[in-house]
């Protein structure tokens, strides 16, 4: 198969920075689009990714799932998309498209591995994929996104990863106008929760140590906060909440936060992977009905979905532009959670570079 030559931001090791590479991209096969990237949401799998913090990676690594940018070229079997079209790229670049979860439009639980943005098997090329960090990104049609016009197309790209990756459990556990949901934790996944619960009609409150975030889950749309080290706030909260989307992306105790469920509500695990400390205590999920779960991303409808109902609602990230020469500094920050909330990279300067 042809190949172009594209400019990227990549690294070639856990210990080293990110710098400017050259990468391969294939050529636009029939049912495929290109898509020339105006912006690129920076999510903290990036940094884990580069780091080779989950174990994996590998190299050269080139990030980013939250790609916002327009059509340049369509193949000749595609009836999705025009070119100029604005157009998106999540997590996901592939999957078996036969399986029992791809036919249910749930490719991040494809039974055979769907492939992601970055890191995963390129089935043209036989090597890793590339994301985002780059010029341009050629993908399938059906893994391509319609971007609403009418919203700031730096703020979307976020809804891409962080976006859906809180919408799927408020869709899958049926919110709507009378849901009581909290959410644990104000970052970039915490923000987007609220303000995509807010949207769906629910009364929404926000789990926080910090009492200086008050005011700024306020504005995003939260009716209540709980600083939840007042034992005497937490308790006062028992029985209160249908769902909790916990966005805290490490070990933690939930205990605390399940007294807080009502009868059968969910708590609902979006952004730690591991084991959790201390256990669980099945007392209050086996007496109140109660459930802890999980979910990640979304699929592809699920993320179209999701799209259109922040185009109608006027619902977007709240970001800080950065230039892709500054993502060193970016993951630094990202480290010291010094972000509100979100990084987005302007990709105009890794092509003027």
């Amino acid at each position: 198969m042809q190949t172009i030559d594209t400019k990227a931001f990549g690294t070639q090791a856990p210990d080293a920075q990110l710098e400017p590479m050259e990468i391969k991209r294939r050529t636009v096969t029939a049912h495929d689009v290109a898509i020339d990237i105006l912006f690129c949401g920076v999510c903290h799998s990036d940094l884990h990714t580069a780091k080779n913090d989950w174990g994996g990676t590998v190299y050269p690594a080139v990030p980013g799932h939250e790609i916002v940018g327009r059509i340049t070229e369509i193949g000749s079997a595609v009836t999705k998309f025009k070119v100029g079209d604005l157009a998106g790229v999540g997590c996901l670049v592939d999957s078996c498209r036969t399986c029992s979860s791809c036919g249910d439009d749930l490719e991040q639980y494809c039974l055979n591995g769907s492939t992601g943005t970055y890191n995963g098997k390129d089935k043209y090329l036989n090597m890793q994929t590339f994301g985002g960090y780059s010029e341009r990104v050629i993908v399938e049609e059906h893994f391509a996104l319609h971007i609403p016009e009418n919203l700031d197309l730096a703020a979307v790209a976020p809804l891409l990863c962080a976006g859906v990756t809180t919408w799927s459990p408020l869709i899958h556990w049926k919110v709507g106008p009378g849901s009581k949901v909290a959410v644990i934790g104000l970052g970039g996944l915490g923000h987007m929760a609220i303000k995509l619960a807010k949207g769906l009609g629910a009364e929404v409150t926000l789990f926080s140590r910090t009492p200086s975030k008050t005011q700024d889950a306020m504005d995003l749309g939260a009716d209540a906060v709980i600083i939840s080290t007042d034992e005497e706030a937490m308790k006062a909260a028992h029985g209160s909440f249908d769902l909790i989307i916990d966005t805290v992306p490490y070990v933690h105790d939930v205990n605390p936060y399940v007294l807080t469920l009502a009868i059968s509500g969910t708590l609902v695990l979006v952004g730690y992977l591991g084991n959790l400390d201390p256990m669980i205590n099945t007392v209050p999920l086996i007496l109140g009905r109660k459930a802890i779960a999980a979910s990640v991303i979304g699929g592809i409808a699920e993320t179209q979905a999701m799209l259109d109902f922040c185009g109608k609602h006027n619902i977007v990230s709240e970001i800080e532009m950065i230039k892709m020469q500054d993502i060193n500094a970016a993951y630094e920050r990202m480290l010291k959670s010094d972000v509100k909330y979100r990084f987005v990279i302007d990709m105009e300067s890794l092509k003027n570079s």
